[in-house]
C-alpha cells in the first residue's frame, strides 16, 4: 500500500483528534471580529481559501486567503494564520520573518521542530497528522477540520461522513475518464481547487477547477463525452442539465446519478459534507495514478517541501 493510501484512510481519526485539540489552542486562533489573513502554498493555500470563505460566511470577521508569496505588503490585519505541513517552505518563512513584530501570527504545522514554529508568535502543532508522502492529504484536511471546529462546525458528524468516504465505491471508474473539472461555491471553491491539484500531482492528469457559477462563462466548452465534471457543495440551478447536454459525466452528492453511492454514506444525513467528497476525490486521484502505471508516492518533479536557495 502506498503511503498516501494509508494517510487518506486515516483522515476520520485525524479530524476527531483535531477537534479535541481545539480546546487547548483556541487562544491562538482568530477571535470573532478580528480581520484575518490566512496563507499557505499549494494545498495549504487551498485550505486557506476554504477556511477564509467559511469564516466570513459564519459572521466571524473579514478573512482573506493568499498564496504566501502574494501577501499584500502594507495591508492591515489583526492576525496572520499560516498553514504549512513541513514548516520549511521558503515563502511562508519569509513572510513570517517580514511580519514579525508587526502582525500577531499563528502557524498550523505538522513538524513541531520546524523553523516556522520559532518565527510565529504561536504554533498549533499537529504531528499526528504529518505525512510521509509528497502529496498532501490528511495534514491539510486536518488543519481545515481544526479551523472548522473552532468556528463551531460539528466535526464529529464530519468524521462520520469521512469514515464512509474512505471505503465507499468511487462514483466513477477513473479509467473511463480522459479529463476532469472540479467545481465549488463559496468555501468549497478551495476544495475544488485542491481536488484538481491532487489529480495533477498524483497522476499528471488534465484537471481544472472553477467556481461553479463561472463554469458556464467559458470552461464548459471543454466538456464532452469521456470527460467528468465533479461539483462540491451547493449547485447552481440548471448546471447539471447543462453539463448533461455536453455528454460529460456529472458527479455531485445530491444528483440522482450518484444517489445510489452517496446516499449510503450519509445514513439519512444528506447532503454529505463536501470534505467527505474531497476524500473521494483524493482516492480518485490515487486510483487514477495507479491505473496509469504511476507511483502516487513519487510524483513527477515534486518534493515534500519547496525550499529555495
Amino acid at each position: 500500500m502506498a503511503y498516501v493510501d494509508a494517510e487518506i484512510a486515516s483522515q476520520p481519526e485525524c479530524w476527531r483528534e483535531a477537534a479535541q485539540l481545539v480546546g487547548t489552542v483556541a487562544g491562538h486562533l482568530p477571535r470573532p471580529g478580528e480581520r484575518v489573513a490566512v496563507v499557505g502554498c499549494g494545498t495549504s493555500w487551498f485550505m486557506a481559501m476554504a477556511y477564509a470563505a467559511r469564516r466570513e460566511a459564519a459572521g466571524q470577521g473579514e478573512t482573506d486567503a493568499f498564496q504566501a508569496s502574494e501577501f499584500p505588503a502594507g495591508r492591515r490585519y489583526d492576525r496572520l494564520v499560516a498553514i504549512t505541513r513541513s514548516g520549511t517552505t521558503t515563502e511562508v518563512l519569509e513572510l513570517l520573518t517580514a511580519l514579525r513584530g508587526q502582525v500577531p501570527s499563528t502557524v498550523l504545522v505538522g513538524d513541531p521542530d520546524s523553523p516556522a514554529v520559532g518565527l510565529a508568535d504561536a504554533a498549533v502543532t499537529m504531528a499526528f497528522a504529518d505525512e510521509r508522502s509528497v502529496v498532501q492529504t490528511r495534514f491539510a484536511t486536518t488543519a481545515l477540520a481544526l479551523l472548522r471546529a473552532h468556528l463551531g462546525d460539528n466535526v464529529g458528524t464530519l468524521a462520520a461522513d469521512a469514515e464512509v468516504a474512505v471505503r465507499a465505491p468511487l462514483p466513477i471508474d477513473p479509467a473511463r475518464i480522459e479529463q476532469v473539472t472540479f467545481l465549488g461555491r463559496g468555501w468549497t471553491v478551495g476544495l475544488a481547487q485542491e481536488a484538481a491539484l491532487k489529480c495533477r500531482e498524483a497522476a499528471t492528469f488534465w484537471a481544472e477547477a472553477y467556481p461553479a457559477m463561472d463554469y458556464r462563462h467559458g470552461p464548459i466548452s471543454i466538456a464532452a463525452p469521456s470527460r467528468l465534471v465533479w461539483a462540491f457543495g451547493e449547485l447552481p440551478d440548471g448546471l447539471a442539465e447543462d453539463v448533461a447536454a455536453t455528454g460529460a459525466t456529472f458527479v455531485h452528492s445530491r444528483t440522482h446519478g450518484c444517489r445510489t453511492v452517496l446516499s449510503s454514506w450519509a445514513a439519512g444525513r444528506t447532503p454529505v459534507d463536501p470534505m467527505a467528497d474531497l476524500i473521494l476525490a483524493q482516492r480518485f486521484a490515487v486510483t487514477l495514478a495507479t491505473s496509469r502505471g504511476l507511483d502516487p508516492d513519487a510524483p513527477r518533479h515534486l518534493t515534500r517541501s519547496v525550499v529555495l536557495a
